[in-house]
């Protein structure tokens, strides 16, 4: 059945207005789809040469916006149809923190691009010399800079399905200070929390600083440089160390970010985090310590549990693990989608079922409508599930 855009606009107004009359669905997916999907991509573009090609980029990340339009939003609360102009930008996966911080760019054949460590145990002091206060100067950097003015110049003659575009200015998060370390250093820097924890600490933080300061310059580029009204920040890699280390030595760079990068406090409860993987112990501490009211899951994750933890006050974000959606059946991503949503996640309505984490390559539009109708049968509120 097909879903309208109104009616999809009408259950994301009242989840956000705090009276939710159905779980919102959404996938977050980016360009990998298309190409990594021969279907998708006959052309047989790599990633290398999306990074490299101004033409290859506008070329797939136009291709991807039409197949959002046309085939994932017949299978979530998306609105259907073209945008009236495309949408462009520099692309750098998830590597942008460990090349900016001196790890090393490699492209494999059907994966993502990735960030491999070069620095071990032995060069943490090196490491903690090293000067990042002049952002705009960091090599990797002026690259990616260049390659998005180099955008700007492609798209002003590129046209898809009649129409054109423009480029976004070049803008980075930040996937969080323990990530950026085990892509510069590997699992020598797992060895480190445990061998020396305050020299630990001082990566975390020079590392956390260093993203402050690039933020900043980043936004300078178009604007005074103002703090944002919502605080974010992601660090999959959590998942690794302990309780203990993470409220001692992690948390501290956590809280430098926000406070930093954002007009927040705990108090305000205007935060939020992404965490994939098994970091969901963590996650009460962050709530309490950080003030994070929003949490964008992955997988493992038992929803239920963590709705019951957090208490329905917290926005959860998440859903089936990515390789079912991709490898199962219709019927398996039904049950699976049906048995979260009977968890008591849905509990104080601020829960939106998705993906965890991120749509992988390849994934049948089928698995996706099998989900979709499960969300539209027993993510209504005030019914029973």
């Amino acid at each position: 059945m097909t879903v309208s855009n109104e009616e999809k606009k009408a259950v994301w107004d009242a989840y956000r207005a705090r009276k939710p009359i159905r779980v919102p669905l959404r996938w977050n997916a980016n360009p990998r789809v298309i190409l990594l999907n021969p279907e998708l991509n006959p052309e047989g573009y790599s990633f290398e040469a999306y990074f490299t090609d101004p033409r290859v980029t506008l070329a797939v990340q136009a291709r991807f916006q039409e197949y959002c339009a046309a085939v994932l939003s017949t299978a979530c609360d998306a609105p259907s149809g073209l945008p009236e102009a495309w949408s462009f930008y520099a692309d750098c996966q998830n590597v942008y923190d460990g090349c900016y911080f001196g790890a090393r760019l490699v492209f494999e054949d059907g994966q993502t691009p990735g960030a491999c460590p070069t620095l071990g145990i032995e060069d943490v002091d090196a490491f903690l010399e090293r000067d990042f206060s002049r952002p705009l100067e960091n090599p990797w950097l002026k690259k990616h800079l260049a390659f998005a003015e180099s955008l700007e110049a492609a798209a002003k003659s590129f046209s898809h399905l009649g129409r054109r575009g423009a480029v976004s200015p070049v803008s980075l998060g930040f996937d969080g200070p323990v990530t950026a370390a085990a892509m510069l250093f590997g699992t020598d820097f797992f060895c480190l929390l445990g061998l020396d924890p305050t020299k630990a600490a001082r990566v975390i933080e020079k590392i956390t600083r260093g993203a402050i300061l690039r933020t900043r310059a980043l936004a300078e580029l178009t604007a005074p440089w103002k703090k944002a009204p919502w605080g974010w920040l992601a660090d999959d890699s959590i998942q690794l160390v302990s309780a203990q280390m993470y409220e001692e030595l992690v948390l501290p760079a956590h809280e430098l970010w926000y406070s930093s990068t954002s007009d927040t406090t705990p108090g305000s409860k205007q935060r939020g985090m992404h965490l994939c993987g098994d970091a969901t112990r963590h996650f009460k501490t962050i709530r309490d310590k950080l003030g994070v009211v929003s949490f964008d899951t992955g997988f493992p994750v038992n929803h239920g549990t963590l709705r019951r933890s957090l208490g329905p006050e917290v926005e959860i974000s998440g859903g089936p693990r990515a390789g079912l959606l991709q490898a199962g059946t219709p019927g398996e991503c039904a049950e699976a989608a049906r048995d979260i949503l009977r968890s008591g996640v849905m509990e104080g309505g601020r829960f939106i079922l998705q993906e965890g984490n991120n749509l992988p390559p390849r994934t049948p539009i089928a698995n996706l409508q099998a989900v979709y109708g499960v969300c539209r049968e027993y993510g209504v509120y005030g019914t029973p599930a």
